[in-house]
């Protein structure tokens, strides 16, 4: 009886965490694409074309990283090849904009979770631009000093962007969110699963040197697990219920959402 009384907590748990998400995520995402169809992403853009000029990207591809940024990767994919021939673009050219997107990404929605989890949304959100930024920079340079990957681009697929009707977009919304809930019960099931059954014990034990060498260890391994293991989106609930449970104390748990904004 005591067994059933936890699993039906764990599921309200659970339930309760995906109804924040779901106040996060629909808003927000249906905002973003209000103001993609209204023109306010491609009025802004421009402003993007020096950063784009600091990386050695073609200006145009600011536009990509902004719609990265705001609705996600895909988002900035189907971008890539519409705005820019693909016959100027080099290997590099596309794994140094791959690098600012993997920094960076989806943030509205993303950021907002990890305010949730506590640490402050400007704070984190200049973390990962300026870190892509930086990476991105050190990228270009040794790409272009070396000659690595100068070839032309030849993907194996080429995106075509195209603007949902409002019907097939809330539709792609709500089955998103649906599929959300039945993964979020399979993580957080499956989270407890591994902890029962010492599996996860066993991976904080190999990941624990490298842990180390940024000062986090004991139950704040268990955060950190949850964010690099599941990524912010699938794990935001789980990142807030671990955050909020008291087991981290405050600084170590803010250093680590820091390090999921960068990682995931």
């Amino acid at each position: 009886m005591q067994s059933l009384d936890s699993a039906l907590q764990k599921t309200r748990d659970t339930f309760m965490i995906y109804w924040l998400l779901v106040r996060i995520i629909v808003p927000i995402t249906i905002a973003t694409e209000v103001l993609s169809r209204l023109g306010v992403i491609d009025a802004v853009a421009p402003a993007f074309a020096p950063v784009m000029a600091l990386v050695g990207l073609p200006p145009e591809l600011g536009l990509a990283w902004l719609s990265g940024m705001l609705v996600g990767i895909w988002g900035a994919v189907a971008l890539v090849f519409v705005l820019v021939p693909m016959d100027t673009l080099s290997v590099a050219d596309v794994t140094v904009f791959s690098a600012l997107l993997l920094f960076a990404h989806g943030l509205p929605v993303e950021q907002k979770i990890i305010q949730k989890a506590g640490p402050r949304m400007v704070v984190t959100t200049l973390l990962r631009v300026l870190g892509g930024v930086i990476y991105a920079l050190i990228l270009h340079q040794v790409l272009a000093t070396t000659g690595w990957l100068a070839q032309p681009v030849n993907p194996a697929w080429v995106p075509t962007a195209q603007t949902l009707a409002w019907s097939a977009f809330f539709w792609q919304l709500g089955v998103m969110m649906v599929w959300m809930l039945v993964i979020l019960l399979a993580l957080s099931w499956g989270l407890e699963l591994l902890k029962v059954t010492g599996i996860l014990a066993l991976l904080m034990q190999a990941l624990a040197p490298v842990l180390r060498l940024a000062g986090i260890k004991g139950e704040a391994g268990h955060l950190t697990a949850v964010g690099l293991f599941l990524g912010i989106s699938y794990g935001g609930g789980l990142l807030i219920r671990e955050a909020r449970s008291g087991s981290v104390s405050p600084p170590p748990s803010v250093f680590i959402l820091h390090l999921h904004g960068l990682c995931t």
